[in-house]
């Protein structure tokens, strides 16, 4: 049996124990004493642990002679999965917002039903997915046309101001995120740390850089039109709580950020805020976790462009194994910051 997702078998008993409705999809739960087989979160008892065998599917599950439970009607997902990805492809092609009757006739669904499948699946509702999609598709319009009313009507907006309502919490405006920073001020420091030199720079809506061992010349690089100044009082507020989450790990939630990122790193990087301080998840579980056990490696791609290190957690991430993976600034860090978090991988 091929696994379709980096999870052990004790990892699997686990997430059947707590009832995570998170892993719906990646594997079914068999218990061979009964003959049935179930979805992760099923709210029947427990089996007994000797009795139960773990399946990718409900179709590798019924060849090995089960059926499926009748209280949580597992063999269901498929048809689940099904109109979830034909919501996305319908998503993916339409220039302008699909209503959300529209979709459901397109399922077989009720509308609030293929909302609730569709959000447990994906991590937005189907408008807010649609929302994000427009605005990734802006940002690369952003990268190829000349001027910005160009690419707000090439990413399928109607009308300027829908845009600009879009990104109203995004940080950077569109022109400044196309011309590299251009037109916005970006202080910054370099602050000594128990873990080394670190880079911390803001714009007036947040922090947008947190790095170890990088200066000046790294920010310019990330950043080469913008202006680039000294943090200096009203700064220097900031950078102590940014210090503070380093050398307190778990703190600093409230800290404002000025990120960038495609639709999937945003939503990626919600998800690993939300690892609580002295957990830690491997890239798998984290795909699951999103709805796609299969996008471990787009998980770990959008974990390395995280450019906001401790307050998006993406130490928290690692490899299936346990042991430590990879990490920007090296494994020496990344082990400290979860020795200070009590973290047990």
């Amino acid at each position: 049996m091929t696994d379709p997702i980096d999870l052990s078998d004790d990892e699997r008993w686990r997430i059947a124990l707590a009832k995570d409705r998170r892993f719906d999809g990646a594997f079914v739960t068999g218990v061979h004493s009964t003959g049935i087989y179930c979805r992760p979160s099923c709210p029947a008892r427990a089996p007994k642990r000797e009795n139960v065998r773990f399946y990718a599917g409900p179709a590798s599950a019924e060849a090995a002679g089960l059926r499926p439970c009748k209280r949580c009607a597992p063999d269901r997902q498929g048809r689940d999965e099904a109109a979830v990805l034909l919501v996305l492809a319908i998503l993916r092609r339409s220039e302008g917002p699909v209503p959300l009757g529209t979709l459901g006739a397109a399922t077989g669904y009720s509308p609030a039903h293929l909302q609730r499948i569709f959000s447990r699946a994906v991590g937005l509702s189907p408008a807010a997915y649609a929302r994000a999609l427009r605005r990734e598709r802006a940002d690369e319009a952003l990268g190829r046309e000349k001027r910005v009313s160009d690419a707000i009507y090439a990413a399928g907006y109607g009308a300027p101001s829908r845009f600009y309502e879009d990104r109203g919490d995004s940080g950077m405006s569109a022109s400044d995120w196309r011309g590299g920073g251009r037109g916005v001020t970006i202080a910054h420091a370099v602050v000594e740390t128990t873990l080394g030199p670190m880079l911390v720079a803001a714009t007036a809506r947040g922090v947008c850089r947190v790095s170890f061992g990088e200066d000046a010349s790294a920010l310019a690089a990330r950043f080469p039109h913008a202006e680039l100044v000294a943090g200096g009082r009203g700064f220097a507020a900031l950078l102590t709580r940014v210090v503070e989450a380093v050398e307190t790990p778990g703190s600093g939630h409230d800290i404002p950020l000025d990120v960038q990122g495609t639709a999937f790193q945003h939503r990626v990087w919600r998800a690993l805020r939300d690892i609580p301080a002295g957990e830690t998840r491997s890239y798998g579980q984290l795909a699951a976790a999103l709805g796609n056990p299969r996008a471990g490696r787009a998980v770990g791609g959008a974990n390395g462009a995280n450019g906001v290190a401790v307050l998006i957690p993406c130490h928290r991430v690692v490899a299936a194994d346990g042991s430590l993976g990879g990490y920007a600034y090296g494994p020496d860090i990344k082990r400290e910051l979860l020795r200070r978090e009590g973290a047990r991988s």
